[in-house]
């Protein structure tokens, strides 16, 4: 059981890290189930005063991923439209992955600046909002993506600390 526990934790763990880019996906509590599953195995002791307050990391930059997005939006003066587009040209950068890593970020910020004309903005202020939107989307993908790697960092410490226990067979 404790290699299934493992096996799975490992596998939320690097879908945590596809979900800091992935809108769809809710990448640090992901991330967090993976620790959760790691501490479940018989190997690892319990701790849940580290759980808990990994879980409440996980929520709060979870609750932020929204929130920082509409700041930046507002504070370059962008409407929802911009922070829909912003989300649209995510879409599009991962399913047509045609400028590679360079495509997550253009397409984000054409997404943001085609919403926001669409949004019936002249030019000039549909370029600032799609800025405003395309920060606060890169602060926000930061973030989660930092805190993932974290997580992913911690469950590798945790997983060669207790080798021997995980891995009785190949000692």
């Amino acid at each position: 059981m404790d290699i299934f526990l493992l096996v799975l934790g490992f596998i939320l763990m690097l879908t945590g890290i596809l979900g800091s880019f992935l809108p769809v996906l809710p990448g640090t509590p992901i991330s967090w189930l993976g620790l959760l599953c790691l501490y479940l195995t018989n190997a690892v002791p319990n701790d849940w005063w580290f759980l808990g307050i990994t879980l409440v990391v996980a929520f709060i930059v979870f609750a932020m991923d929204y929130l920082i997005p509409v700041l930046g939006t507002r504070r370059f003066g962008g409407t929802r439209a911009g922070m829909i587009g912003t989300t649209l040209g995510l879409v599009v950068a991962i399913l047509f992955p045609i400028l590679g890593i360079l495509g997550i970020i253009i397409w984000p910020f054409v997404g943001a600046f085609l919403g926001e004309l669409l949004n019936k903005a002249d030019q000039k202020s549909a370029l600032k909002a799609a800025f405003g939107s395309f920060i606060g989307f890169l602060t926000g993908t930061f973030l989660k993506f930092v805190v993932t790697i974290i997580f992913m960092g911690l469950f590798i410490t945790k997983c060669w600390e207790y080798k021997a226990d995980l891995f009785p067979y190949f000692d």
